[in-house]
């Protein structure tokens, strides 16, 4: 942290600027106040920065966490956050300490801007309410919250708050497109406030913040509702890794020279999240927003995040009652930008050329973030990714029957012999992965082949086997010996006897002497089984030849 830190320090005073409204508007959308939002910055921001595992990450609350956090406020309280969080803190460092950083990468692109175009869709309706002057309506669907919300400022319009949330929506895109490294979220916030006070306007209209931003509830451990805040804290955890690792990603690639340790990234996560709901924090995860920041703004050590929370944390001890005169409307606007600013249009744009299968993923985790909770609409991602890569690999695996005389020695390249050995001889070349996703498939095209003495399936482009493969291979070779088929393979991988021995596939082929390391070794003795039982004529015996001595024959 010594090595440059003036550019920390300014990179950090920036990152705070910025964070201030968004830890405002993120506590109040959660639920647990504006308070929770600005301690959950400083205290997650800190210890994030210390022991996590990237030297350019922010951490503090994001949109995200808002979408769990809500139905969790309403049906417990304090407690049942302080609980989620300490929850999923706990699995944050078991999944540090089991080295589970890798496998985080394997969450596919469809999933996460699915869900990613979800949670903007959720934030932005989260802000309706405050946006349109209006109380928020009880429930916990944002959609029927905001469409309730709409209703009720039919009947009693208050355009003022309105206009406010949408200039400051407006000057935050619009000041983003031209000057990205300037805060307008602080000015836009900052001037909607000095334009309320100006005018006057009703506090019951535009709403405030509590006057002297009070310290946040700390609630207690609810050792009861454990069982049952057990899925939200697995949410948590999961949306607290998936999203620090893409940020730590994303500051790596912006960087020239930093990478992050994943396992050392949720470890630090981990105690961030233990900690913040001690302070009536909520939970905390890396922010992609506020770390871009950073690098952009210089920073190039921890000591920008450390500055950063240091900062949060004298503007709520020194300026609390200013801060408390910020409008609710002005905040909602923040929230409805970065929701925006959220969707990358171009990234969506071309996963949707890049297949009607990934669109169609995308489109089905967003609607399910809406319609449901953020741990359906992954498990309902993961499980179509899951089912279009699985008719993937059905359509990769592929059986062709080939010609012989690839395989047969030069000299018996002649077209009598290949004649009679088409006729009785089939060749087949299995390709790609026999798992069970392709195994039926496999299995109806091998066996509805024409009759023939002999099938040699040549093993060697089988890229991978599981047991079903393994299983439906075995049932193909029974079915075409039962037909009188004399079944051989050749060119079986080292690594794919260890399926196909488990179960027995190999075992009478073995004894028989059926299995081959070559294709031409297979054809060879197909060849003989065929001359030795009849089916092709024996092969005439070669005649002495006499050399010529010069003597006129």
């Amino acid at each position: 942290m010594g090595r440059s830190p003036r550019k920390d320090l300014i990179a950090g005073l920036t990152v705070a600027i910025v964070a201030l409204p968004l830890a405002l508007g993120f506590g109040i959308s959660s639920g647990a106040g504006a308070e929770a939002g600005i301690a959950t910055a400083v205290v997650a921001g800190a210890l994030a920065a210390v022991f996590g595992g990237s030297n350019l990450q922010v951490s503090g609350p994001t949109g995200a966490m808002t979408v769990v956090l809500v139905p969790i406020v309403h049906q417990y309280g304090t407690s049942g956050v302080l609980t989620v969080g300490l929850l999923a803190g706990v699995l944050l460092i078991v999944l540090a300490l089991a080295r589970a950083g890798r496998y985080m990468a394997y969450v596919p692109l469809p999933v996460i801007e699915g869900f990613t175009v979800g949670i903007a869709a959720v934030i932005a309706l989260q802000q309706v309410p405050g946006a349109l002057g209006v109380k928020t309506p009880k429930g916990d669907n944002p959609v029927l919250v905001a469409g309730q919300a709409m209703v009720d400022f039919v009947a009693h319009p208050h355009w003022a708050a309105i206009a406010l949330a949408l200039a400051v929506a407006a000057l935050m895109l619009a000041g983003a497109r031209v000057k990205p490294g300037i805060p307008f979220s602080l000015i836009a916030v900052v001037a909607a406030t000095l334009v309320v006070k100006a005018a006057d306007l009703p506090v019951a209209v535009i709403g405030h913040l509590p006057a002297g931003l009070p310290a946040p509830s700390l609630g207690f451990f609810n050792a009861s509702a454990v069982p049952s805040l057990l899925p939200a804290a697995l949410a948590v955890a999961a949306l607290a890794a998936l999203e620090s690792l893409m940020s730590a990603s994303a500051a790596d690639a912006m960087s020239v020279s930093e990478r992050h340790d994943s396992n050392r990234e949720l470890f630090g996560q981990g105690l961030a999240n233990l900690a913040a709901p001690l302070f009536g924090g909520v939970a905390a995860t890396g922010a992609i927003a506020r770390t871009a920041v950073n690098v952009r703004s210089g920073g190039t050590s921890r000591l920008a995040a450390l500055v950063h929370a240091a900062v949060l944390a004298v503007i709520v001890f020194a300026a609390a009652p200013l801060v408390a005169g910020i409008p609710l409307a002005a905040l909602a606007g923040v929230l409805i930008a970065t929701a925006v600013r959220m969707v990358e249009v171009g990234s969506l744009r071309a996963l949707a050329r890049a297949g009607r299968g990934e669109a169609a993923v995308m489109i089905l985790t967003a609607g399910a973030t809406l319609a449901f909770n953020l741990v359906t609409a992954v498990i309902t991602g993961l499980v179509a990714s899951g089912v279009l890569a699985l008719r993937s690999v059905a359509r990769a695996a592929r059986v062709e029957q080939v010609p012989l005389h690839q395989d047969l020695p030069p000299a018996d390249h002649h077209e009598e012999e290949q004649a009679l050995l088409g006729e009785h001889i089939v060749a087949y070349r299995i390709d790609g992965p026999l798992l069970f996703a392709a195994a039926h498939r496999f299995l109806l095209e091998l066996t509805e082949s024409a009759e023939v003495k002999v099938a040699i399936l040549r093993m060697s482009r089988v890229s991978a086997i599981d047991a079903s493969g393994a299983r439906v291979l075995g049932d193909a070779i029974d079915k075409l010996q039962r037909r009188g088929t004399l079944v051989l393979l050749s060119g079986i991988r080292d690594e794919h006897h260890r399926p196909l021995d488990a179960l027995g596939v190999l075992d009478e082929l073995r004894t028989d002497g059926h299995v081959f390391a070559t294709t031409p070794e297979a054809i060879a003795y197909a060849r003989t089984s065929l001359h030795t039982s009849g089916t092709l004529p024996a092969r005439p015996t070669a005649r002495p030849t006499i050399q010529s001595t010069g003597v006129a024959r």
